[in-house]
């Protein structure tokens, strides 16, 4: 699994030098996105079907897809560049279990899976909302929240993490 993630993290530096995956441009940096983007991990333990959505650099989705070899991913990314990037990192990464897609959420048509995730795609607290059609009733959507927010639904289960920085992993279940 190691190897995987330093090929993913050597995969992401060649990338992101040309078409810009993410603002992350230092090893350090980089390192603070996965860190972050595997918090997520022990929450899709057990789940068949995982969409992510706004995939771009594949922080999370391909970082899961490498803990997780029997869930299936299927990763949205409307920009094209991004969705390259996505396949390639799966192909190279031999990454059976990830599926990218070069769509917007508004355009997908699934809507049977377990989970539905973003990092930093969508204000947190729209991404509840547009998330839940996704997932079926007992599913949850979940979003990472960077600072405290007071205004998400009531229902929502905040997960904090990180020592520095305070951040959570917000999830949301369906309950109809």
């Amino acid at each position: 699994m190691t190897d995987k993630f330093n090929h993913f993290k050597l995969l992401f530096r060649k990338w992101n030098a040309s078409i810009n995956l993410s603002a992350a441009r230092s090893s350090g940096e980089i390192d603070e996105h996965i860190t972050d983007s595997r918090q997520v991990v022990s929450l899709l333990r057990g789940a068949k079907r995982v969409l992510d959505v706004g995939s771009g650099g594949g922080f999370p989705v391909v970082l899961a897809a490498i803990e997780l070899p029997d869930t299936e991913f299927v990763a949205l990314e409307p920009v094209h560049k991004k969705h390259a990037f996505l396949r390639t990192a799966a192909r190279e990464l031999g990454l059976a279990n990830l599926d990218a897609h070069a769509a917007r959420l508004d355009g997908h048509d699934g809507r049977d899976y377990d989970v539905a995730m973003s990092r930093a795609t969508f204000d947190l607290r729209d991404w509840l909302e547009l998330g839940t059609p996704f997932v079926v009733v007992g599913g949850c959507v979940i979003g990472f929240e960077g600072v405290l927010r007071n205004d998400l639904p009531a229902s929502i289960e905040r997960i904090p993490y990180g020592r520095e920085k305070q951040r959570a992993l917000v999830r949301l279940r369906r309950i109809v």
